[in-house]
């Protein structure tokens, strides 16, 4: 099987297999493999060296919940990605695609700071920001709420809302996009993102009038 359709594949079978909802399954993969293409297009003009890492970037951005402990034990995950890897990636491209995976969550950045990970660091950032950017979107965040708290939607709504305000609305001055395209582009989403607030907010209220 070619390459791409097997990524794919493997991820569709790792959220039957390990219960990964819907905010982190086959959409949020396409997701975040769109914005990494979009960011590595814009920025092999400037790091040109960046070239043949191209598939690389875009694995990693495939398969980077594969390995997330919120869903899978950390190391099953990462065996389970290798074996999947080994006949198309050398062994240090390999090493790289798990590095990047594991190191680029915002819960990890903001304890460890970004890893220094030599030729591969703005393969690196192309990765973390693509995720960076597909968090945007404020239904996934309820979608996310909602499966894994006992929250009815109205509580999940302001749950998300809660964790905009705190997180996803403070990347640009937490210094979290390094990029002129995530930089450009978040503020695009921050809006979108207010606006998705703002309708939930109408919907919600519209059903408590009815009540």
């Amino acid at each position: 099987m070619r390459l791409l359709p097997a990524l794919l594949r493997f991820v569709q079978y790792s959220c039957l297999k390990h219960g990964i909802d819907e905010s982190h399954a086959m959409g949020h993969s396409m997701d975040v493999l769109y914005y990494a293409n979009n960011i590595f297009l814009d920025t092999v003009k400037t790091h040109p060296s960046i070239k043949s890492q191209e598939p690389l970037i875009y694995t990693s951005a495939i398969l980077h919940d594969m390995c997330d402990k919120k869903y899978v034990i950390p190391k099953e995950g990462i065996q389970e990605i290798t074996q999947l890897l080994n006949y198309n990636f050398r062994p240090y491209e390999i090493e790289a695609i798990k590095h990047i995976m594991t190191t680029m969550s915002y819960s990890y950045v903001k304890q460890n700071g970004f890893p220094l990970l030599g030729k591969y660091q703005m393969a690196y950032h192309i990765v973390r920001e693509a995720d960076l950017l597909s968090a945007y979107d404020f239904d996934r965040a309820v979608i996310y709420n909602m499966y894994h708290t006992n929250n009815d939607v109205l509580a999940s709504y302001e749950n998300s809302r809660e964790l905009f305000e705190k997180r996803m609305f403070r990347h640009n001055d937490d210094g979290l996009f390094l990029t002129e395209y995530s930089k450009l582009k978040s503020v695009e989403l921050h809006e979108k993102a207010e606006n998705q607030i703002l309708s939930w907010k109408r919907i919600i209220d519209t059903y408590e009038k009815h009540v």
